[in-house]
C-alpha cells in the first residue's frame, strides 16, 4: 500500500508533441504500450464503494491496482493504492485489499467493464532535492462500443515540496496550452457506458465531525473548481447553455466560498478573487443573453438575439482559451495547497478550529444579514433587492457546503426544508432581476425598437406579483427552523 500524489494536466495531442520536442523534461523518455483493463459489478459496487480495478499490462508483466478515490478533488490528487503482479487478466481479491471488505459478496462478481489503451512517456526530473515522476498518456478508453480519447500529463511528487509540482506545470504551460485536469481514467470509461451529460451538477461535499475550518475549505474549494472544470469540457466541445449555467454556477459557489471563510483567510488570495470576478463577467454576459433568448417571443427578435448569443459565445470561447483562463484554476489549486492562511493576510479565525463550529457561525452570520437586508423586500430598490439576491445564494451555497455536518435525521430534515425555502426567494428574486436586466441588454444588443420588444419589455403587472411573492418567500424563509 502506498500513497500518491498526482497533478494531472489535460492537453491536446498536437501540443503534446510540442513539449516533448522542447526537451523540457529531458533528451529521451521511456516509452512503452499499455493496456488496462478495468473491473466492476453489473451494479458498480467498486466504483460505488469508492474504489477502483485494474489489471495493466506492459509487454508481459502484468500488475493489479486498486485505489481509493475518496472524495472528488482538483488540483492534486491523493490516493492510497494496492499494487501486486498477477499471471493472467482475473483479479485477485484476498484480504491483503481491501474490496473484499467493502464491497462482500460482490468481490466474487466483479467482470471487466471497459479499457483504457495509451502509449505512456515516462521521465523522471531529479533537481534541488526534488524528484518527479513525469507521464505523458496518449490514446483511449473505450466501453460500450464508444470510445474518448486520452492525451494527459501527470505529475507524481517522488520526493520533496507538492509545490514543485505545480512549478513545473507552469513550465508546460509556457510551451503549450494546458488545463487543470480533474478526471481519473476510470472516471472516463464509466461516463462512456452513460448517455452524453449536457452538464454536471454540484457533487455533495463530505465532510466529518473532526473535520477542520482549513481542510473544510480545502474539500469545498476543490469541489467547486472540479465542477467548473467538467462543464468548462463540456462547454468548449457543445456550446450547451447547460454546461455554461453550471460552469457559471460553480464560480459562484467558488466566490461565496471566499467570501464565507474570509474569517479564516482573510485577505490572503486577494489576486484569485479578483480573476474569478473577471471570469464569472465573461461567463455572465453569455449566460444573460441565454435567459433573454427564453423569454424572447418567436419572429425577428428572437433570431436576432439567437445571432447575438452565437457571437458573445465565439467571445467567450474565445476568452476561455486565453491563458489567463486557462491558469486560473492552477493557480488556486497551488494556493489551496500551500494552505498558509496565518499569516500577516490572513482572518481571525484559527484554521483548526472544528468545520462545524465555524459552519453555525457563518451560516447564523449570513441568515442575519438577509433578515436585515430583506425587511420590506416589495418597497425597496433593485440595488438592495440584488444584494439580498447576492446574500440569498451564498445562504444556499453555505448550506450545502456543511449539510454533512449536521448529519442528524432532524437536522437533515431541516436543512431540505431550510434549502427549499432558500430556493423560493431565489427563484423569484431572480426572475426580477431578469426583468431588470432585460432592457440593458435589449439596448446593448440595439434590439430596443425590434418588433416584439416591447411586448418581452411590459410586465409591469408580473412585476408587482413577483415582488409580492418575493416578500413572502422572504418571510416564509424566517418561518422555517434552522438546521445548524
Amino acid at each position: 500500500m502506498a500513497d500518491e500524489i498526482e497533478l494531472k494536466l489535460e492537453l491536446a495531442p498536437a501540443d503534446a508533441d510540442r513539449i516533448i520536442a522542447s526537451k523540457l523534461f529531458g533528451e529521451t523518455a521511456k516509452v512503452a504500450d499499455q493496456v488496462s483493463t478495468y473491473f466492476d459489478t453489473a451494479g458498480k459496487a467498486v466504483a460505488n464503494a469508492g474504489f477502483s480495478l485494474r489489471i495493466r499490462r506492459t509487454g508481459n508483466t502484468r500488475i493489479q491496482t486498486i485505489k481509493a478515490h475518496g472524495a472528488h478533488s482538483a488540483g492534486l490528487f491523493a490516493r492510497t493504492e494496492w499494487e501486486r503482479p498477477v499471471d493472467n487478466d482475473v483479479p485477485i481479491l484476498d484480504y491483503a485489499t481491501p474490496l473484499p471488505t467493502v464491497i462482500g459478496d460482490d468481490a466474487d462478481k466483479v467482470t471487466p467493464r471497459f479499457m483504457v489503451k495509451v502509449e505512456r512517456c515516462k521521465w523522471l526530473i531529479e533537481e534541488d532535492g526534488t524528484t518527479i515522476e513525469v507521464v505523458l498518456d496518449r490514446g483511449e478508453v473505450s466501453a460500450s462500443g464508444r470510445s474518448d480519447r486520452i492525451c494527459e500529463i501527470e505529475l507524481e511528487l517522488k520526493l520533496g515540496d507538492p509545490a514543485a509540482l505545480f512549478g513545473l506545470a507552469r513550465k508546460i504551460g509556457a510551451i503549450a496550452p494546458i488545463r487543470l485536469g480533474v478526471l481519473t481514467k476510470s472516471e472516463r470509461g464509466y461516463r462512456l457506458e452513460e448517455p452524453d451529460l449536457e452538464s454536471v451538477k454540484a457533487e455533495p461535499v463530505v465532510l466529518r465531525a473532526d473535520t477542520s475550518a482549513a481542510e473544510a475549505f480545502k474539500r469545498i474549494v476543490q469541489s467547486c473548481m472540479r465542477q467548473f472544470r467538467l462543464n468548462e469540457d463540456l462547454l468548449l466541445s457543445s456550446r450547451n447553455p447547460n454546461a455554461l449555467h453550471q460552469a457559471r454556477v460553480a464560480i459562484r459557489r467558488l466566490r461565496s466560498a471566499f467570501s464565507i471563510f474570509k474569517p479564516m483567510i482573510g485577505d490572503d488570495g486577494a489576486g484569485l478573487r479578483e480573476e474569478l470576478k473577471w471570469l464569472a463577467e465573461a461567463l455572465g454576459q453569455a449566460r444573460d443573453i441565454d435567459v433573454l433568448l427564453e423569454r424572447a417571443p418567436p419572429g425577428a427578435l428572437r433570431d436576432r438575439v439567437m445571432a447575438a448569443r452565437e457571437k458573445t459565445y465565439d467571445l467567450l470561447l474565445e476568452t476561455l482559451a486565453d491563458h489567463r483562463a486557462r491558469i486560473v484554476m492552477l493557480n488556486i489549486a497551488h494556493w489551496l495547497e500551500q494552505g498558509r492562511w496565518t499569516g500577516s493576510d490572513g482572518g481571525k479565525v484559527d484554521e483548526s478550529e472544528p468545520a462545524r463550529a465555524f459552519a453555525a457561525s457563518a451560516l447564523a452570520r449570513l441568515r442575519r444579514r438577509i433578515k436585515r437586508r430583506g425587511k420590506g423586500l416589495a418597497t425597496v430598490d433593485e440595488e438592495t433587492r440584488h444584494e439580498v439576491r447576492k446574500d440569498a445564494k451564498k445562504l444556499r451555497y453555505a448550506s450545502e457546503f456543511f449539510a454533512s455536518l449536521f448529519d442528524g435525521k432532524r437536522a437533515q430534515r431541516r436543512q431540505k426544508r431550510f434549502v427549499v425555502a432558500l430556493e423560493g426567494l431565489q427563484d423569484h428574486l431572480g426572475a426580477l432581476n431578469d426583468l431588470a436586466t432585460a432592457p440593458h441588454l435589449l439596448e446593448m444588443l440595439g434590439l430596443v425598437e425590434q418588433d416584439g420588444a416591447s411586448e418581452l419589455l411590459a410586465n409591469d403587472s408580473g412585476k408587482m406579483k413577483l415582488l409580492a411573492r418575493a416578500e413572502v418567500a422572504h418571510d416564509e424563509l424566517f418561518d422555517t427552523k434552522r438546521f445548524w
